[in-house]
């Protein structure tokens, strides 16, 4: 006898835009990995469709949209009956988590975290400060290396990492794009590990040979504008940074591609100065292979981050700082340089862009680092293994999270109330 296909609800923060972001690029690796395995999934989402969503149609995905404070969602979710339940980012969590609960109590609750927003905001805070106090610095030395207990005393009393490590209690397991930040979960938090997947990005490790060092041109960064650390990135990059690398290789040119770029961001487009702002690009990885160098100088930010993984898809060796490099390495050589300040990175991309023989060794280690921590083939596997076995152990599996049932009794019924609140008041408008 067949086993019953198992159905999955997506509850998305936003609809997948993958070419506008990495989280996007994560989502779509995540419900590949579900379509490998004949899962029936529906795609649902309260946002307003993006620009540059996804075709989810195209790939055998049912979509739909629900609304915030709108009971209409128990009758979907109900009449849809699915074994998986993921919430893609906490919020939604917070919005829809009780009313999964009180409608499929055995759907399997899962948390796509993209990175830990709470840990990305203590450390944007951490960054204003040190502007403020050392308008003149270009050292950030001191905000790219602090401990882990340093990063837990700096979000321990913020109401987002509250909000935050609540949902990952709440649920069944999250997953983690970044194993720094589990650690940082795990040792300082102590959120048990059971409750925590590490599920990276998931590619497949490029075959082809790789555009050769002489075929390529100029500095490429690319981000989505709406992204808070890509910003600080341009900024620093027009006002610090790039002034620098031109002194020194006075024709060379910076591309900066963006989804949703703003008018300030278009401000910045100057010629003379070879600072080019180039808006949204349709094909990424078409203009990363054209550039010699990616620029990725964040000074604050959580997760892993995709623009450095598409750089090694495409042999572009990356210069970027211990943040843009955290979790996205191992003990082996980065394909680039990390450097910590504005000389430093400046030197650095200078250097690689000069030297062809440097260069091309860090064109290979991008290469061997995708093939050693990027799988998909690995990584996709893994993640459905764990989430068949957690469904096979539920009962025991939320046991042992007692905490996290506690907080569920008490934060969805607060929740529940409001919301009911909010779609009454609604109705009465």
């Amino acid at each position: 006898m067949n086993q019953p296909v198992t159905k999955v609800l997506v509850i998305g923060y936003v609809w997948p835009e993958p070419r506008s972001s990495a989280a996007g690029g994560h989502m779509m690796q995540i419900l590949e990995s579900f379509l490998t395995q004949g899962w029936d999934i529906t795609f649902s989402s309260p946002a307003t469709i993006g620009e540059h969503k996804a075709d989810l149609p195209a790939l055998g995905i049912a979509e739909r949209a629900i609304e915030l404070n709108n009971s209409s969602f128990d009758d979907f979710v109900r009449e849809l009956a699915p074994d998986i339940v993921l919430f893609d980012r906490f919020m939604m969590e917070e919005q829809f988590g009780w009313r999964v609960e009180q409608c499929c109590p055995d759907a399997l609750r899962v948390l796509e975290t993209s990175d830990l927003q709470s840990l990305r905001d203590a450390r944007h805070q951490r960054l204003k400060e040190q502007v403020k106090a050392q308008p003149d610095s270009d050292d950030f030395s001191a905000l790219f290396a602090p401990a882990l207990e340093d990063e837990f005393q700096r979000m321990a009393d913020t109401d987002l990492a509250k909000r935050e490590i609540a949902a990952i209690y709440r649920c069944d397991i999250s997953l983690m794009i970044s194993d720094v930040e589990i650690r940082l979960l795990t040792e300082q938090f102590k959120v048990p590990a059971a409750l925590l997947h590490w599920c990276p990005l998931m590619l497949q490790p490029p075959s082809a040979a790789f555009a050769p060092f002489e075929d390529r041109a100029h500095f490429l960064s690319i981000g989505n504008f709406r992204h808070a650390p890509n910003w600080d990135a341009v900024l620093w990059m027009k006002h610090r940074l790039w002034p620098l690398i031109r002194q020194q290789l006075p024709g060379a040119q910076l591309h900066i591609y963006g989804a949703y770029t703003p008018p300030k961001a278009t401000a910045l487009h100057n010629q003379a100065q070879g600072f080019h702002v180039m808006n949204w690009a349709e094909d990424a990885l078409q203009v990363m292979t054209a550039a010699r160098i990616c620029l990725a100088p964040l000074r604050f930010g959580a997760g892993i981050k995709g623009k450095l993984v598409d750089a090694m898809l495409c042999g572009t060796p990356s210069v970027t700082t211990p943040i843009g490099a955290e979790a996205m390495g191992d003990d082996q050589p980065w394909p680039g340089v990390i450097a910590q300040d504005a000389p430093a990175l400046a030197a650095a991309a200078v250097a690689l862009y000069q030297d062809r023989e440097r260069w091309t060794r860090a064109q290979e280690h991008g290469r061997q680092l995708l093939a050693r921590r990027y799988d998909q083939n690995i990584h996709g596997a893994a993640l459905v293994e764990c989430l068949e076995r957690c469904r096979r152990d539920l009962a025991a599996h939320r046991r042992d999270n007692f905490t996290g049932s506690m907080l569920r009794h008490h934060a969805h019924k607060s929740t529940q109330y409001m919301s009911q609140w909010i779609e009454a008041k609604n109705r009465t408008l």
